[in-house]
């Protein structure tokens, strides 16, 4: 048993009236301890369950992140003039929409706007689609690759995504405690808000609940994080919803904007594409970048639009989905895809 570690679950973990949050310092070293197993696993899962009881705080978040930043994968900075988008989205993935951050982040890649995404298995306690499964239906596995080739693949393809259990084990390891607990953990939210790309970038993280959305912006800005996104997306992934308004965040510097976007402003109709297997998403996705018509691809635009917009690419959203829309259509983005497939 670490005595050390169980003053830190003294602490938050002492009930309503008497518990304390921790310093930055002592949510990073709990955080560290825990990761490297050096607290019990009844330590563990006792802390995650009484920190999810009393509700992490930024500062608790930010010494979380902090010991993210120190044992997790770490890749390099690229070669290149754009900033990297990293996507943040929910680790136990989608049980009601289907994603098109995947297909997204083709589209992206083709119009040279680098792209990096993480995430593991299905997780508990949601156990929803996880995006490694439809990139495995694509035809590209992201599992058995080394940390140089994920980098090798965001300078020259515009894209690569970081695997959880072979890119991060310690934070792996940590995975059998939320089915454990039957809850999710601050982890959850904290890989949200977690990058493993050490070079000029802009997070987007996703996020559910207005309370999250603050604790993301607090604690990037205790790290000096500047360059950010939130977004109130399907299940509180990054993709945006065309069949209800979307709440977003833009922080550029020292100025944070609020956005409020409707897809109906733009033309889509409010129709979300429905979650399926795996191989039936990777078809979606085939489909659409051929360019033939349907309610994925109007997702797509949708979310191109918008993120072509983030990166500066076109003046407008309106401006952007034209653009998106060119880049389907002539092929760009299946080559994309295709080129992956063979890497």
């Amino acid at each position: 048993m670490s005595k050390e570690f169980r003053e830190f679950l003294r602490k938050v973990g002492s009930g309503t009236h008497t518990s304390k949050s921790l310093t930055r310092q002592e949510a990073e070293m709990a955080t560290i301890m825990m990761l490297k197993g050096e607290a019990t696993p009844a330590q563990i899962g006792a802390f995650m369950i009484a920190h999810r009881i009393k509700r992490p705080t930024s500062e608790e978040l930010a010494g979380m992140l902090d010991a993210y930043k120190l044992l997790g994968a770490s890749i390099a900075p690229i070669a290149h003039e754009r900033q990297v988008l990293v996507f943040g989205s929910p680790y136990d993935g989608r049980s009601k929409t289907a994603p098109v951050s995947l297909a997204t982040s083709l589209v992206l890649a083709a119009a040279g706007i680098p792209v990096l995404l993480h995430g593991g298995d299905r997780m508990p306690t949601k156990e929803g689609m996880p995006l490694i499964d439809i990139w495995q239906a694509l035809g590209i596995n992201w599992r058995d690759r080394a940390i140089t080739d994920l980098h090798k693949a965001l300078e020259q393809q515009h894209l690569s995504f970081v695997y959880l259990p072979q890119h991060f084990p310690l934070a792996q390891s940590l995975v059998p405690y939320r089915e454990q607990i039957g809850k999710r953990p601050p982890f959850a939210t904290l890989e949200l808000m977690w990058s493993p790309y050490q070079g000029n970038q802009c997070i987007i993280s996703g996020f559910v609940h207005p309370p999250t959305e603050v604790h993301i912006r607090e604690a990037f800005a205790m790290h000096g994080i500047s360059e950010f996104v939130t977004v109130k997306g399907w299940e509180g992934s990054v993709d945006l919803a065309r069949s209800r308004t979307n709440i977003i965040g833009i922080n550029h510097g020292d100025h944070f904007e609020r956005v409020i976007l409707a897809a109906s402003k733009y033309g889509f109709s409010n129709q979300d594409p429905a979650i399926a297997d795996a191989d039936t998403i990777a078809n979606y996705i085939t489909t659409a970048l051929k360019g033939e018509p349907s309610e994925y691809l109007n997702s797509i635009l949708w979310n191109c639009g918008f993120y072509f917009w983030i990166a500066g690419l076109a003046t407008d959203i309106s401006q952007a989905i034209i653009y998106a829309q060119e880049i389907i259509d002539n092929g760009l983005a299946m080559q994309k895809l295709q080129d992956l497939q063979r890497s």
